[in-house]
């Protein structure tokens, strides 16, 4: 699989999904990479009940409802304001101009950082409705500066509809997309319970999906790493953001799978690679590289 991944990925046809996994890549001065890493970090700061105490969604749910809003938002930006240089694979990653889409699911700022040393790449991040009623995502240029929406347009029930992409971001070589949003550059985060339920309610009809998303992914295949899919959010998020994309992609997960993880890969025609994250990007890299000097 991995001379088809390769050519692909030199095509510009593949979209790396990169879900907490990428994260932990610099090692031990990594922000957090696992969701139960998270939720530690989380509880630490706030009391929370201990039947939920390991459960980050409700956790956070119950921080927003007891302690407020700000301090959930708070403590997310706490956990991740770490020093920590994006890994040889990040930087690798950023360096392939011919990427269209980068999605990163998590909340760090690594990608960003390895995307520093570019102009020609922007940002686009979904945001929560508690604190930005009305709009599903806020863009941002390559120096972090916010792009200026465009006016929403009013449905007959005089609901928001989303607005279309700022006419800027369309001359973007490479949009990164965070689906949760991410601590830069505004502390953004979709991760409580009401969060994913206001999310949830409209991703059906791919309302919170930006349309420059939508229209890059067709015919593309994704490449999913770092990510497992052992939830229902984890499943929903990927199956909804893939949607309409190509009919093969490939989901590098390392030892055993759960039964919705095996049913999820073969309804999605995700083939599956059974080897070490850290492994695979380098060889990845290597291969790449290779290619691109023959």
């Amino acid at each position: 699989m991995l001379s088809e991944i390769v050519t692909a990925f030199r095509r510009g046809d593949v979209i790396p999904y990169l879900g907490p996994g990428v994260t932990g890549l610099p090692g031990e001065a990594a922000p957090p990479s696992l969701p139960e890493i998270l939720v530690q970090q989380l509880v630490a700061g706030a009391t929370v009940p201990h039947k939920i105490r390991n459960n980050l969604t409700a956790a956070s749910q119950y921080i927003e409802n007891f302690k407020h809003r700000k301090t959930l938002t708070c403590l997310m930006a706490k956990a991740f304001a770490v020093e920590c240089e994006p890994s040889a694979f990040h930087k690798w990653l950023a360096t392939q101009e011919q990427l269209p889409l980068i999605v990163h699911a998590w909340y760090d700022d690594l990608v960003v950082k390895s995307m520093a040393a570019r102009s020609d790449w922007g940002l686009v991040q979904g945001v929560t409705q508690s604190e930005h009623f009305g709009d599903w995502v806020n863009w941002f240029r390559a120096d972090l500066s916010a792009v200026p929406t465009k006016e929403f347009i009013r449905d007959g029930s005089g609901a928001k509809a989303p607005a279309e992409a700022p006419d800027e971001t369309l001359k973007w070589r490479t949009l990164v997309y965070e689906p949760l949003g991410a601590v830069t550059p505004a502390s953004n985060f979709i991760v409580s319970d009401s969060d994913y339920v206001e999310v949830l309610t409209e991703i059906d009809i791919q309302t919170p999906i930006p349309d420059s998303v939508q229209t890059i992914r067709k015919g593309r295949n994704f490449l999913f790493l770092g990510c497992r899919f052992t939830n229902q959010l984890e499943r929903s998020f990927a199956r909804q953001i893939m949607k309409r994309s190509s009919d093969t992609h490939w989901a590098l997960i390392e030892g055993e799978l759960t039964r919705n993880e095996e049913k999820f890969l073969r309804e999605q025609n995700i083939q599956r690679i059974d080897a070490k994250l850290a492994d695979f990007a380098a060889e990845l890299a290597q291969s790449n590289l290779a290619a691109v000097a023959a």
